[in-house]
C-alpha cells in the first residue's frame, strides 16, 4: 500500500495519527480498519495515536488490535494508577504526565498499547503532543527499524523528560522561597505558595517513583516483546527517574525546612516581642505599686505632709524605671 491508497484519519480528531512503517520509515497513513493488512508482514509496524477517544473507537481499536478487555476497559476508565501489564507479547502500560501552563501544574495519563507490530498510545488531560516525539523518531529510520519496543521506549522517555522542566522550575521558585523566608519577608499567600509546591512536588513523585520499578520490570522481565537490545534504555530511563526521585525528594526537605525556619522565625520574634513586653510592664510596676500605696486612705502616713514628699516619691519612680531600663537594655531586651 503506498500514500496514494492510504485513507485519512478518522475526522471527529480523537485520533491524532495512524501512521505504517516498513524498515524504520514511514510509508503510508492509514485507515484503523487497514491495519491488520499491513501487520502481516516482520519487517512492518503500525504507530496510533489517540486523544481521548470514544467507546466505539476503542471497541474497534481492541478489534483490529486483539487487545485484552480489561485493558480496553481501563483505558475508557482514565484516572489509573501507574502499571505495567503483560499479556503474551503484548504489554499495557499505564504513564501519568504532566504540564505546566501559565504557573499551574495539569495532569494527564498516557496508556500504551503496545505487542509486535503495533503501538496504540492513547492521550487523556494535559499533556504535550507526541507529534514531535513521531517527527524525531522519524528522523532515526535505524532506530525506529527495531519496531514497537523502540517507540515504547521513545514514548516512556518521552513523558519522563517533560517532568524535568517543571521540576527544575519548582525548585528556582522553592530556592527563592526560602530566601525570602530566611530573610524574614513572608507573608500568608507565600506560605499558601510553599504548601501548593509541596503538593505538586508529592503528585510528581508519586507519578514518577512507580515508573522506577515499571522500568526495572520491563528490562529484566523475560517477555517476548521486548528485544534484548532495548533493555539498556529502559535501565537508562531508570537511571532518570532515579535521579528524578531524589530530586523531589531533596525539594521537599527543602521546604519543609523553609517552614521550619519560618516558625522558628516567627518564635523568635515572639519571644522578642514578649521580652520588651515584660520589661515594660516590669518597669511599670514599680510606680503602681508606689502610687497604690500612697493612695491608701490611711490618716497617718508622715510623707504626705512633708514638704518633698511628692519630689521624694517622683524620684523613686523615676529612679527605679531608670534603674530597671538600664539592666533590661544591657540584657538585650530593649
Amino acid at each position: 500500500m503506498n500514500k496514494k491508497d492510504a485513507v485519512p484519519a478518522n475526522s471527529n480528531g480523537m485520533i491524532v495519527d495512524c501512521a505504517g512503517y516498513e524498515n524504520g520509515k514511514r510509508i503510508c497513513t492509514l485507515g484503523i480498519q487497514e491495519v491488520q493488512e499491513w501487520m502481516t508482514r516482520p519487517d512492518r509496524f503500525v504507530w496510533v495515536g489517540l486523544y481521548e477517544p470514544d467507546n466505539e473507537l476503542l471497541n474497534e481499536v481492541q478489534k483490529q488490535f486483539g487487545l485484552h478487555d480489561l485493558v480496553v476497559e481501563d483505558a475508557v476508565n482514565a484516572h489509573q494508577r501507574t502499571k505495567l501489564e503483560f499479556y503474551g507479547d503484548s504489554v499495557f502500560l499505564v504513564l501519568h504526565t504532566a504540564q505546566r501552563k501559565n504557573g499551574v501544574i495539569e495532569f494527564g495519563e498516557t496508556h500504551i498499547f503496545a505487542g509486535r507490530g503495533y503501538v496504540v498510545a492513547v492521550r487523556h488531560g494535559a499533556s504535550h503532543s507526541y507529534k514531535e516525539l513521531r517527527a524525531r523518531c522519524e528522523r532515526i529510520p535505524a532506530m525506529l527499524a527495531k519496531g514497537a519496543d523502540f517507540v515504547v521506549y521513545s514514548l516512556v522517555d518521552f513523558v519522563v523528560d517533560n517532568y524535568m522542566p517543571i521540576i527544575d522550575e519548582m525548585g528556582a521558585e522553592a530556592e527563592g522561597i526560602e530566601e525570602k523566608i530566611l530573610e524574614g519577608r513572608i507573608d500568608k499567600k507565600m506560605v499558601q505558595r510553599v504548601h501548593n509546591l509541596r503538593r505538586h512536588l508529592r503528585i510528581l513523585q508519586n507519578m514518577a517513583s512507580p515508573l522506577i520499578d515499571t522500568c526495572e520490570r520491563i528490562s529484566l522481565f523475560e517477555s517476548g516483546f521486548v528485544d534484548e537490545d532495548m533493555r539498556p534504555y529502559f535501565r537508562d530511563v531508570r537511571d532518570h527517574l532515579i535521579r528524578i526521585d531524589k530530586r523531589i525528594s531533596a525539594l521537599r526537605d527543602l521546604l519543609t525546612s523553609a517552614l521550619e525556619a519560618n516558625i522558628m522565625l516567627a518564635s523568635v520574634e515572639q519571644n522578642e516581642v514578649m521580652k520588651k513586653l515584660a520589661a515594660y510592664a516590669a518597669m511599670l510596676a514599680v510606680p503602681t505599686a508606689i502610687a497604690g500605696i500612697y493612695g491608701m486612705n490611711f490618716e497617718f502616713m508622715p510623707e504626705l505632709k512633708w514638704k518633698y514628699g511628692y519630689a521624694f516619691a517622683l524620684g523613686i519612680m523615676v529612679g527605679a524605671c531608670g534603674y530597671l531600663y538600664r539592666r533590661f537594655v544591657k540584657a538585650g531586651w530593649l
